[in-house]
């Protein structure tokens, strides 16, 4: 069984046990439990779930494992004959999630 669920404004398609890394959320600490219920899609063996926007008493249930920052990605800008040259860096925040179940009324 799999979800394609949206979280912070983007899509990721999880299944039961896995560990996902998502954009920072920032209001839960680590150990907690947070529950998703902007599911899009729901799929087993047998049958599919379509939602219009979301699927209706759908749940996804992950604990946060913890939260942490990516690699650092350099930014590198230079003009051409002008001497401009100027690098920056970036490190991306995000948390990193298991889902425990996902859930269905239907």
């Amino acid at each position: 069984m799999y979800a394609i669920v949206e979280i912070s404004g983007k899509q990721y398609k999880v299944s039961e046990g896995d560990i996902v890394f998502v954009a920072r959320l920032e209001s839960f600490e680590e150990g907690s439990s947070v529950e998703f219920d902007k599911v899009l899609f729901i799929s087993d063996d047998k049958k599919m779930l379509v939602g219009d926007e979301y699927i209706k008493g759908a749940k996804i249930k992950a604990t946060i494992i913890s939260h942490g920052k990516d690699k650092k990605v350099l930014v590198f800008k230079y003009k051409a004959k002008k001497n401009e040259r100027k690098t920056k860096g970036h490190r991306q925040a995000y948390t990193k999630i298991q889902i425990e179940k996902i859930t269905t009324e239907v």
